[in-house]
């Protein structure tokens, strides 16, 4: 692949992924191709081959690097919130590239080090996110929760991955709904 410590290298993988997330976040998930990468970059496509040889695998590296949205800023009514982040989770699973780099990182994780403490990472952030917001919405009795605030992110969103993996279909309004439900008795809309 090259030599880590070979400024050449260091600063030919910096470029690579300096453009795949510029292309991330102007143009989404499916414009993080080689092509796309080795354009925007100036460099030639052979050397994002060398890099990265699957695009799934530049797409996990790229998406590492950008912030994560979800669960972010969570505001009161807290329903309606989870219900709006939810229903993002559910279209960007419907995207294949996106779903791609999800099960990639997911199956990668069971033997690569590094993809592990990835998926660790994104799912230490969803976790937290969702239970510091399931914890200010029971403080302001909007919320009567029936799990733990740590289980709340595998209630939430394991229908909607599992709906999106392993059933290939859309998340719909009555699945969003039952994760939303989930996470307890609302008793504020």
């Amino acid at each position: 692949m090259g030599d880590a410590t070979d400024p050449r290298f260091v600063r030919s993988r910096a470029a690579i992924l300096d453009a795949a997330r510029e292309l991330l976040l102007a143009k989404g998930p499916s414009a993080v191709t080689h092509q796309q990468i080795a354009e925007h970059a100036g460099i030639g496509r052979a050397t994002v081959y060398r890099h990265w040889p699957r695009t799934d695998q530049l797409l996990a590296e790229a998406m590492a690097t950008v912030p994560m949205p979800f669960f972010d800023e969570p505001t009161s009514p807290y329903r309606d919130w989870l219900t709006s982040q939810l229903t993002a989770i559910a279209h960007q699973l419907e995207h294949d590239d996106v779903l791609a780099v999800t099960t990639t990182l997911a199956g990668s994780a069971l033997w690569d080090p590094a993809m592990d403490a990835r998926r660790a990472g994104f799912a230490e952030i969803l976790t937290a996110r969702l239970a510091a917001a399931l914890q200010d919405a029971e403080q302001r009795k909007e919320l009567a929760p029936r799990t733990t605030t740590g289980t709340a992110a595998a209630m939430a969103i394991g229908p909607i991955y599992y709906r999106a993996t392993i059933e290939r279909a859309p998340a719909d309004a009555e699945l969003i709904e039952q994760c939303v439900a989930s996470s307890g008795d609302w008793t504020a809309p």
